[in-house]
């Protein structure tokens, strides 16, 4: 099988491209060459914002797959969808539980796919994409835009894979790294009085999963993660059991994101106030943020609990 991933050069794309290379797949990865492809693949150098430099590093290549990591806005994937166009017959989008941001509610119940249309969800390229400001502040809006654009355009079969928040030792982000240190060295921390549940998923299994489906039939999207969400409370607790550290929780009186005044008297015997501008960790929400993963287990995939692998990640930050 040839594949191409775009982007993938760190964290679990690296290892998406390392199970795929092992299984036999001819691979060729296309990035800025910032970061050098794993021994044993094709590494093609290329700026995918830049569709004639695009074109020219691709030459006459075709693929079975391509597995796209880094499509972040709807004028990315209009590029995606022209410069491979009769290059491939099926193409994976990793997309996000961000285009559920604004969709859940509190107490509400996980979501399915169809939670999120896309084929009725609005584009515009016009808004300033090639800022990376404003994708940084509208980045599940450039996924829904992406997804939306290339359900309605693209010239191959379409998957879209809906990533949970994925944790794991090498994690960059550093969200999980901030429970580890601040439950570790025994500081505060932030949520909201009632934090909403979210789905995450270990890294290695998302990489497993997009090879999964790099070989799979089935199209459309599918949410990829583990099928026990946990609110902040709960991920802290999971932390502080690994350390053998209680977690001191606070709960700021008005947090950024909630317009409501509250009070720490809605907050479990653990928690206590804390001072307004304290920022909220990450990972406490005031909506659910919980993925129904039904389709991926009739697909045939079941994703591990992560009440399985989520002391092994605490650990490896720990270590």
């Amino acid at each position: 099988m040839d594949v191409c991933v775009i982007g993938g050069s760190r964290y679990f794309g690296r290892r998406l491209i390392e199970l795929l290379r092992d299984a036999g797949a001819a691979v060729t990865v296309i990035n800025r060459g910032s970061t050098p492809a794993p021994p044993g693949v094709t590494h093609l150098r290329s700026d995918r914002n830049d569709e004639a430099a695009l074109r020219a590093a691709l030459g006459d290549r075709r693929f079975d797959v391509v597995i796209d990591q880094v499509c972040y806005t709807p004028v990315q994937a209009a590029i995606a969808a022209r410069v491979f166009a009769g290059r491939t017959p099926r193409y994976l989008l990793t997309s996000t539980v961000e285009v559920y941001a604004e969709l859940g509610r509190p107490g509400g119940p996980a979501l399915p796919e169809s939670a999120f249309d896309p084929t009725t969800w609005p584009v515009d390229l016009e808004l300033p994409w090639s800022d990376p400001e404003f994708c940084g502040d509208h980045y599940g809006e450039g996924k829904r835009q992406a997804e939306a654009l290339l359900t309605r355009l693209a010239p191959f079969e379409l998957v879209t894979v809906r990533t949970a928040h994925v944790l794991g030792g090498a994690d960059f982000t550093g969200r999980l790294a901030h429970y580890v240190e601040r439950i570790g060295q025994g500081h505060p921390v932030a949520v909201h009085p009632e934090p909403q549940p979210a789905t995450f998923v270990h890294a290695p299994e998302i990489a497993a999963f997009l090879a999964w489906a790099a070989t799979a039939a089935f199209t459309g999207p599918v949410n990829a993660a583990s099928p026990d969400p946990l609110d902040a409370r709960e991920l802290s607790t999971v932390v502080g059991r690994v350390l053998g550290a209680e977690p001191r929780l606070t709960v700021p009186p008005t947090p950024p994101s909630d317009p409501t005044p509250t009070s720490a008297s809605t907050a479990t015997p653990a928690s206590a106030s804390a001072s307004a501008d304290e920022e909220l960790s990450p990972f406490s929400f005031e909506h659910c943020y919980a993925m129904d993963t039904t389709r991926a287990a009739e697909l045939g995939f079941t994703f591990t609990p992560a009440a399985t692998w989520l002391p092994l990640a605490v650990r490896e930050l720990h270590a």
